[in-house]
């Protein structure tokens, strides 16, 4: 298997091929998910619900993001390595910068960022100095309690405009990837279509040129209610690799997500 790279995903676009993205936070496990053959890793603030026990992902620090990333760098050898910038990981530019800095430091080869349009100029300076950015739109976690809770956005026509706008915009700003969170499908396939980088998806829709899940979602362990646009790979399978493998396997021939994943 040869190294995952942004510029082997926008190829995978082009040629109309899925890719596979699972969130990992240690050694251990980013190198099953990387042996199964899954392309893109996410250290995702996830680690504050699914390791630390919070209500949301709010309470995760710089330090809490840049151990597991340094971990799972440590354990991946060829996929890709994305993180996420923890809420309030841009206060200012000046500390944006910083942070993004330590983010790569630590092993990231390219960081997530929440919000909308107004990132345009973080991005466009981050992409300046040599950062590659995800732009993660849609339902943005860091954001729920000025959205009212986990809730489907894009709904409404202005709405789904709205993301569409942001989405063009970010990417004229610099953003390789856009990251789609609980969309309808039809604006998860409106947005890949309407851009040339490539489209994660997570609750988005099948037609997203990626898929992301959390792993503890995929390992049936996660406490709580099961998103709808997640599915227990697990079951069925009798490890844990087997079961990042028919995960990487299933969104790569597009069997997953299926209907009863989607909004």
């Amino acid at each position: 298997m040869t190294s995952v790279t942004l510029s082997s995903l926008k190829a995978r676009k082009r040629a109309g091929e899925a890719f596979s993205c699972l969130t990992a936070y240690d050694a251990s496990f980013a190198a099953i998910a990387d042996k199964a053959g899954i392309d893109v890793l996410l250290v995702g603030d996830s680690l504050g619900m699914v390791l630390q026990g919070h209500g949301s992902t709010l309470p995760v620090t710089m330090d809490d993001i840049l151990y597991h990333t340094r971990c799972v760098a440590r354990g991946k050898s060829n996929s890709l390595l994305m993180v996420d910038l923890p809420f309030m990981g841009n206060p200012s530019r000046e500390r944006l910068l910083e942070n993004a800095a330590d983010l790569m430091r630590a092993g990231a080869e390219i960081i997530k960022v929440e919000g909308e349009g107004w990132m345009a100029d973080d991005i466009r300076e981050l992409t300046r100095r040599g950062v590659p950015v995800c732009a993660h739109l849609g339902l943005t976690p860091q954001s729920v309690h000025q959205l009212g809770g986990y809730k489907v956005q894009g709904r409404e026509t202005d709405a789904a405009q709205r993301i569409i706008d942001d989405a063009k915009l970010l990417v004229e700003a610099g953003a390789s990837i856009i990251l789609l969170e609980c969309v309808p499908a039809s604006l998860g396939r409106a947005v890949t279509e309407a851009l040339e980088v490539p489209v994660i998806g997570i609750g988005a829709g099948p037609d997203t040129d990626g898929q992301i899940l959390v792993m503890h979602d995929i390992l049936g362990i996660s406490h709580g209610r099961m998103p709808r646009f997640s599915k227990n790979f697990l079951e069925g399978n009798a490890s844990i690799e087997a079961a990042f493998r028919h995960y990487h396997e299933d969104v790569l021939a597009r069997r997953f997500p299926a209907s009863e994943h989607c909004f």
